[in-house]
């Protein structure tokens, strides 16, 4: 009975935490697509200038993947998370087995990914790339001959501090990723092994019944 009651437990606590997935993910990329959409809005770009054709490629790519990313984790987040909350807040140990949290596993994983990490990387590159665009045109009046204009400056500085917080990212990405596989991986052996006690404590139970049974008419 304990076995079966710790097995359950897993169940729960596995629905739990697809449904706190899925709640960060969509608050995530509500967030981060309305920053990228609000940018793109209201950037102001100076005709008078000549921007170089690269930086505005790349600044309207980063700008379109960026949104197309959040609003696919969004999309997953939407439509997985009511069927996930109305099992979560029915008080029946049973009801998680109605819950599409197992099957839908991957797609919520790929919300999550699509959320806190690619579209996270995005957004830093979207920061760089609006600062460029914003800071590029501004050139002093009494500027002189030689030396660096102060959008430029303006530029290399924050791309000079992103590129590092970025690279750091990207290490504690990878180092919390393998973490959590290895956590997991530790934790689908303690599943397994609770099984196996809960097939075995089947398996005794059923022996028992088998010699407590009259042998002879």
């Amino acid at each position: 009975m304990s076995s079966a009651r710790s097995l359950q437990a897993l169940t729960w606590r596995r629905l739990y935490l697809s449904r706190a997935k899925l709640k960060a993910s969509s608050r995530t990329s509500a967030l981060l697509s309305g920053f990228a959409m609000v940018a793109m809005v209201e950037v102001q770009l100076d005709t008078s200038h000549d921007y170089p054709p690269g930086l505005l490629i790349a600044f309207s790519a980063c700008t379109t993947v960026l949104v197309a990313v959040h609003l696919f984790a969004l999309m997953i987040s939407t439509c997985i998370l009511p069927n996930i909350e109305a099992v979560s807040n029915v008080h029946n140990l049973n009801a998680v087995l109605e819950s599409p949290h197992e099957r839908m596993q991957r797609y919520i994983e790929l919300a999550w990914a699509f959320s806190t990490v690619i579209g996270t990387l995005l957004f830093l590159a979207e920061v760089v790339l609006l600062c460029w665009v914003k800071f590029l045109p501004v050139r002093p009046r009494n500027q002189k001959n030689g030396t660096m204009p102060a959008g430029v400056a303006a530029a290399i500085t924050s791309t000079s501090i992103m590129v590092p917080f970025g690279l750091v990212f990207i290490v504690f990405a990878v180092h919390f990723y393998r973490s959590l596989v290895s956590h997991k991986t530790d934790r689908q052996f303690q599943e397994l092994e609770e099984l196996e006690d809960l097939q075995n404590e089947l398996d005794q139970g059923g022996d028992a019944s088998v010699l407590q049974s009259p042998t002879s008419q």
